[in-house]
């Protein structure tokens, strides 16, 4: 029988099948956090270092194997700026998105990467992230608009709002 190793059915990951006897099956119990909810809980401290006044969001972007982190990100003003917004109106604060912060740090050469971030993307990250050859995409929450999440299913990248874990070995 296939199972999900870290039982979270809309993890289609390749990483994250397991062919077992039905008889141990039943009884495959998650003993450890699973690889995909440590990378979204390094997001998650990633974030808290954001400047944003609005939302603080994190990023961790992950080779295919789920082997190697390649690039971090969290949304903020430009390196040597004020640690602060420009300006306190939503959606224009001026701050960098953690994908995008992230995204220029990834060796661009590298295909199928895997971004664990904390929010959903908007429009414009989805977009970057089709360019940057990103295959998965696990968030934690969702963003006030989920367009973002529409334009990468439109562009063929799997996402995945990943709580099963979030209290999970606290």
């Amino acid at each position: 029988m296939l199972i999900h190793k870290d039982l979270v059915l809309e993890n289609k990951h390749p990483l994250n099948r397991l062919e077992l006897p039905d008889s141990e099956a039943a009884a495959y119990v998650v003993e450890r956090p699973p690889l995909y909810e440590v990378y979204m809980r390094m997001a998650e401290e990633l974030a808290k270092r954001s400047t944003c006044a609005r939302l603080q969001v994190g990023t961790v972007i992950t080779d295919g194997r789920l082997e190697n982190v390649v690039a971090i990100g969290y949304n903020g003003n430009a390196r040597g700026f004020p640690n602060r917004c420009d300006s306190p109106v939503p959606g224009a604060c001026g701050c960098i998105h953690s994908e995008m912060n992230a995204l220029v740090k990834a060796p661009g050469h590298l295909r199928d990467k895997v971004v664990f971030v904390t929010a959903s993307p908007c429009v414009m990250c989805a977009k970057l992230m089709i360019q940057a050859n990103v295959t998965y995409l696990y968030y934690r929450e969702g963003y006030r608009d989920p367009s973002g999440l529409e334009i990468l299913g439109a562009g063929g990248v799997k996402t995945i709002h990943y709580t099963r874990w979030a209290q999970a070995w606290r």
